[in-house]
């Protein structure tokens, strides 16, 4: 058969369109969904074709199980972009293929939309006896799903489970949208944060439900303009700004948070700001961050400024943290904490917190009793203050 009429009915073997968007599956191009052949291959040659077509473009993984190893769908891409997931995607569990920093990546991408329903499954329990930072060295272990320079998208209606680190890594996106996703692992898996955030602005977490071993969610240096509503968290370390102030270089500020309308529930912490105590590098800041109407029930640390955070005593926790923390509202939060101390604002000795208020705090401790403490920290309080405020 002559090669021009050849190549116009292989495409139309791979693609169909529907609705003006050009749909490609991925088992027309070899995939196979039998829970054992590496289709990363597949996958590729799938996401490349669907990536260089002109105009909008569906990339389908149907109903069934996926075994994928590590895979990077890079951009940029010609049109609107469709990922969609309906399936099951499980990641290797021999150590020989995750001892890498990434299972799932997006790079360089504008107007991305990842939903179906579906299910990325990291297996992690095959790698979590290797995640043991107490030396402060740890082998890398790969992030479910790595968004990097995605901008103008949108992710929802997916469920990641048991990763082997962070669930969802999200680094220098801008205007990018989370809702309906649903994040699980054991209270005891380690470093399993649902979404990690960095060097981005315009991110929203909306109607998120995560139960995980680590922070829900974790909002790092050099972000600004992260909204969070509607979501819950927990078991989990909370929602937790930092930490900042690890590096020997100047970080990036962090502003403009709102968490609002959230419920925790067992979780370690509820909303915290954690930062480094003995950084050589100066400067750097935490400002305008609003808590509004947030559910506690049995947390642990229901709200926590901490400046001394120093894990596995890998610094020198009598020193004092560079980073300057200000601008911080709390308020409408109520619910139940399980230590007596339910409202810590451990601020820095040389770089005192100021502009800190708290608002309608409503929280009882062990046998219907609570306590706040506060140190290094200026600001106001009004409105019920259970348990009283250490503000004045």
């Amino acid at each position: 058969m002559n090669s021009r009429i050849l190549l116009p009915l292989l495409l139309f073997s791979l693609v169909c369109i529907t609705n003006g968007t050009k749909v490609f599956n991925v088992l027309r191009y070899g995939a196979r969904s039998d829970n054992k052949t590496d289709n990363a291959k597949a996958f590729l040659r799938c996401w490349i074709d669907s990536c260089r077509w002109r105009g909008k473009s569906r990339f389908v993984i149907p109903r069934g199980w996926f075994y994928l190893g590590a895979v990077v769908f890079r951009g940029p891409c010609n049109g609107h972009k469709e990922f969609v997931i309906k399936g099951v995607l499980r990641a290797p569990i021999k150590p020989g293929l995750f001892f890498i920093d990434h299972w799932i990546t997006f790079q360089n991408m504008n107007n991305l939309r990842i939903y179906g329903g579906g299910t990325l499954d990291g297996q992690g329990a095959s790698a979590w006896p290797y995640n043991n930072c107490k030396t402060g060295s740890c082998k890398p272990l790969p992030v479910s799903l790595r968004l990097d320079f995605i901008n103008d998208s949108y992710i929802h209606n997916i469920k990641s489970i048991n990763s082997k680190n962070f669930h969802f890594n999200v680094f220098s996106c801008y205007r990018l949208a989370f809702r309906r996703v649903t994040i699980s692992a054991p209270h005891d898996s380690p470093n399993t944060d649902g979404i990690h955030i960095s060097g981005s602005g315009g991110i929203t977490v909306d109607a998120a439900d995560i139960a995980t071993g680590d922070d829900c969610i974790s909002i790092g240096p050099g972000n600004r303009g992260i909204h969070i509503s509607n979501t819950f968290c927990g078991p989990g370390h909370g929602i937790s700004v930092g930490s900042i102030g690890k590096s020997e270089t100047t970080e990036e500020s962090v502003s403009g948070v709102a968490v609002v309308n959230c419920t925790f529930r067992g979780s370690l912490n509820g909303v915290q700001i954690k930062t480094w105590p003995d950084s050589k590098a100066a400067g750097g800041s935490a400002s305008n961050f609003t808590y509004d109407n947030i559910w506690m029930e049995d947390v642990e640390n229901p709200i926590f400024i901490n400046q001394q955070y120093c894990p596995f005593n890998l610094c020198n926790p009598q020193g004092s943290s560079k980073i300057e923390i200000s601008h911080i509202i709390f308020r409408n939060i109520w619910g139940s904490s399980t230590t007596r101390d339910a409202v810590k604002l451990n601020c820095s000795k040389s770089h005192p917190c100021h502009d800190i208020a708290l608002e309608n705090i409503n929280l009882t401790g062990p046998g219907g009793v609570a306590s706040s403490s506060c140190s290094n920290v200026h600001g106001r309080s009004r409105g019920r203050q259970t348990p009283p405020s250490c503000l004045h």
